[in-house]
């Protein structure tokens, strides 16, 4: 484990590359060997598909988080458990995270791939609906970028608009900002401005939908309206998820750009097991960050991966039965 772990940091750091195209390669190969060997739910999931003798990693239905412990080394102590919001109405799924300082080290260098130090920011957020539930990995991953910072003024501003705008629009001469915020908080936050707009040098990081309190908007309608509203010149988005440790940040445009132990792939919707580096449909997560429990994760969101291994989400499986392997709900 420490060897595989030494290597993802490796390659996190960026000394090296992983081929998206290439799941056979030896660093995905030893991930996927250990896992085999040392999960006994993703074992147990390619025992019941007849594929022991795979040579491709099989991916796992990420509903399998919602009714089973996805554990690589159940002796290995849990430091916390991360739960997704309840919004659906489908259960919550549940990860089992065993190093915590792994996870932070995960993050934050995705972090600061794609915007630089953490020093040089002061992380302003709206995150009412995680900071209501306190489990939620986002919620943790924020915490540890606002105490980074090092600046009195990060910090969680949910119930606090006055004081939030009054931030917004002191500027700093050594820091920039960055509002981080749930899509329908930020919506609210427009509505408070009234068309009053903030720096545009303000950077906005939009993240985990609109939760029941405001209509799904597809991505591009709603960058413009956060744009046009709050009055800024970037607006990004951060897709990751409870089941993962890994991020993929939107910079620009429409496409997320993973981190460095993150690869996409997609599937067909009813042939799940057949995996493209390239094309549209069901998106399947190699996060080696996720050596702990299981690196091979099929999403229900439907999106399209190009040859540069960026991707986009373009909405979410409304019928997962259709994804036809959760054999684990009736077998295990």
């Amino acid at each position: 484990m420490a060897l595989l772990k030494e290597s993802i940091e490796e390659l996190l750091l960026g000394r090296y590359t992983l081929d998206a195209l290439d799941l056979k390669s030896e660093l995905v190969q030893a991930v996927f060997k250990y896992q085999k060997k040392h999960n006994s739910v993703y074992r147990e999931y390619i025992h019941l598909l007849g594929a022991q003798s795979a040579i491709t990693p099989v991916f796992l239905p990420i509903s399998t988080f919602k009714t089973h412990q996805v554990r690589s080394g159940s002796s290995t102590p849990i430091s916390a458990v991360f739960k997704s919001s309840s919004t659906t109405g489908k259960g919550r799924s549940s990860h089992y995270v065993s190093d915590l300082s792994w996870y932070e080290m995960v993050a934050q260098r995705t972090f600061e791939s794609h915007f630089g130090p953490l020093n040089e920011w002061r992380i302003l957020a709206l995150l009412p609906s995680y900071h209501e539930q306190k489990e939620s990995s986002l919620l943790y991953m924020v915490d540890h970028f606002i105490r980074q910072t090092n600046d009195p003024f990060s910090g969680y501003y949910h119930g606090q608009m006055v004081r939030l705008l009054k931030i917004l629009r002191k500027a700093s001469s050594t820091k920039r900002t960055l509002l981080w915020g749930v899509s329908y908080a930020l919506l609210d936050l427009i509505d408070i401005l009234n068309g009053d707009l903030l720096d545009p040098g303000v950077v906005v990081i939009e993240t985990g939908g609109m939760k029941g309190q405001r209509k799904e908007l597809p991505k591009q309608a709603l960058h413009k309206l956060l744009q046009e509203g709050l009055g800024v010149r970037v607006v990004s988005s951060e897709y990751g998820m409870t089941e993962l440790l890994s991020q993929a940040y939107l910079k620009e445009g429409l496409l997320f750009t993973p981190a460095n132990t993150m690869r996409v792939f997609v599937s067909e919707i009813n042939d799940p097991l057949t995996l493209s580096p390239v094309g549209k449909g069901v998106l399947n997560i190699l996060d080696l960050a996720n050596v702990d429990s299981c690196s091979f994760i099929q999403t229900e969101d439907l999106g399209e991966v190009f040859e540069d291994g960026r991707f986009t989400v373009n909405g979410r499986l409304d019928n997962t039965q259709l994804r036809g392997c959760n054999l684990l709900y009736s077998e295990v």
